[in-house]
């Protein structure tokens, strides 16, 4: 699955924000109506998941940034993700986004919202924003696959809210050994090492 990432020169979005739009932006590709009729959207994501699950995030701005909204996907705040395609078949509108340069710093987060679900990260792996929005979609996408139907139908009528926070590691480690949490390992194709717990979700 691809990710574009809306980073302009000029006042960019917080990087908690992209991390909250980036999540809820893959997991509604996935939980798209569209998901559960035949058709392209369903035979796409029906592909990817017989395969390894991937996540690529792009930088995009100005006019490639409007330009890859006509392509199949969902868009949320600061992020769209497309629904995936082998990595032969990425839109030229797409692969022409350049990976590197996604750096956001951490700076001000985003209220916590009570309630809704939460998505750690383990801020001691010092990822680039668009490494940690990967991470961010890959836990929103095996939460909602972890939970029953009905929560998941739910969470999507309410536009898939949910906090992000990255985490010291101690602190990290204590959510992610708390019962029912949902845990992300990395593949280690980029920035961290294989099978580095990258992210966590909790209901």
């Amino acid at each position: 699955m691809q990710l574009a990432i809306n980073l302009p020169k000029q006042d960019p979005p917080l990087r908690n924000q992209v991390l909250s739009d980036a999540a809820r932006a893959a997991v509604a590709v996935c939980l798209d109506p569209r998901a559960g009729e035949d058709g392209f959207w369903r035979e796409a994501l029906d592909q990817w998941y017989s395969h390894r699950i991937r996540k690529v995030a792009r930088r995009a701005r100005n006019k490639a940034w409007d330009d890859v909204q006509a392509l199949p996907g969902v868009t949320v705040g600061a992020v769209r993700a497309f629904v995936p395609s082998a990595v032969s078949e990425v839109p030229h509108e797409i692969a022409k986004l350049q990976i590197k340069g996604t750096e956001l710093e951490p700076g001000e987060e985003l209220p916590i919202v009570d309630g809704e679900p939460l998505i750690a990260l383990d801020a001691s792996l010092g990822m680039s924003a668009g490494k940690a929005a990967a991470q961010v979609g890959h836990a929103s996408m095996l939460l909602a696959a972890a939970r029953d139907t009905d929560w998941g139908y739910h969470w999507a009528e309410s536009g898939y809210p949910l906090n992000v926070r990255e985490l010291p590691n101690a602190e990290f480690a204590a959510l992610a050994a708390r019962p029912g949490a949902v845990a992300v390992r990395d593949a280690g194709f980029t920035e961290v090492a294989p099978g580095s717990t990258t992210a966590v979700a909790i209901a």
